[in-house]
């Protein structure tokens, strides 16, 4: 596959990863939110696991380094993510909740260098993460006297969320694991769908009183066919053929894609606060990498025109 396939392929992986947040926004309007995240993994975690069962040799974990990671991915990738971000959702929009999410990688690569990496933050580093922080208020621009009112607790939420996964990822690459990655996302799925329900069990009075409305339930499918099972495969082909710092900038394509669409289906309003704060999130983490962005830019500067 050529060049031009991965990009096709990236672009498309950031559609579908765009478009999830609008299609959250929608399911949670009637749908309590732990439990839609919950039956979304649900519908995901079947999916996969009947096509890793067909198609990978090890398709499930085999030592207890592999079900140490499945625990890492189901409590803090899967279930502390979708549990935060879902509900997050319920207040903000879902434009700002894409942005928000961008601060993954830039809490993947401070919880690395602090937990992981025997290296100290270097100047640029601390610099990147305070030019993250600094995005993130320009996008709350938080009340000093109503710090958790309106949106922002929406927003603390959706960062909680962010950081969930960017500590989740960093702590499965602590432990020794002998599965393919695409194994451990699938159990995690399963686990962190598990997570989900409990969690439910404290916020939602009855599964069966919930009114499921066609737009929820086509949602829930875009969400778990597409987003979740179709998404993730996409992903680890990609990471095995560009690498996993490249595979960083997903997050922004995918916030990209996720204010544009938020916009154009659900009329969300596009602030220039908003703008200039994801501008400075996504400076925030190529300073934090500038090394291995400065890599990046050469070898594409070598690309034949």
């Amino acid at each position: 596959m050529g060049s031009r396939s991965y990009i096709l392929l990236f672009v498309v992986l950031g559609i579908i990863w765009g478009g999830a947040y609008p299609a959250i926004r929608v399911g949670v309007e009637t749908v309590p939110p732990v439990f839609y995240a919950a039956v979304r993994y649900d519908i995901a975690a079947i999916i996969m696991l009947i096509s890793i069962y067909r198609s990978v040799d090890y398709w499930y974990p085999q030592n207890t380094g592999d079900w140490i990671n499945v625990g890492f991915g189901g409590l803090l990738i899967i279930g502390a993510y979708n549990a935060f971000l879902f509900t997050g959702q319920t207040i903000i929009p879902s434009a700002v909740a894409a942005i928000l999410v961008g601060l993954m990688p830039v809490f993947t690569t401070f919880f690395s260098q602090t937990l992981v990496s025997d290296e100290n933050l270097t100047l640029s580093g601390v610099s990147g993460i305070l030019l993250g922080f600094v995005g993130i208020i320009i996008i709350s621009r938080p009340d000093p006297s109503h710090l958790l009112g309106g949106d922002t607790f929406g927003q603390v939420l959706v960062i909680a969320a962010a950081a969930s996964m960017a500590l989740g990822s960093v702590l499965t690459e602590r432990v020794d694991s002998d599965q393919p990655a695409i194994t451990m996302e699938t159990w995690s799925m399963a686990v962190g769908a598990i997570v989900l329900h409990v969690a439910s069990f404290q916020t939602t009075t009855s599964p069966w009183a919930i009114q499921w409305t066609p737009s929820a339930i086509l949602m829930l499918v875009y969400l778990s066919v597409l987003a979740s099972a179709a998404g993730y495969f996409i992903y680890f082909y990609l990471l095995e053929e560009l690498g996993a710092f490249e595979m960083n900038f997903i997050a922004y394509l995918a916030a990209a894609f996720g204010v544009i669409i938020g916009w154009a289906v659900l009329q969300e309003r596009i602030t220039p606060y908003t703008l200039i704060g994801f501008g400075c999130i996504f400076c925030g983490f190529l300073l934090m990498r500038k090394d291995e962005a400065k890599r990046v830019v050469s070898i594409i500067r070598m690309v034949p025109r």
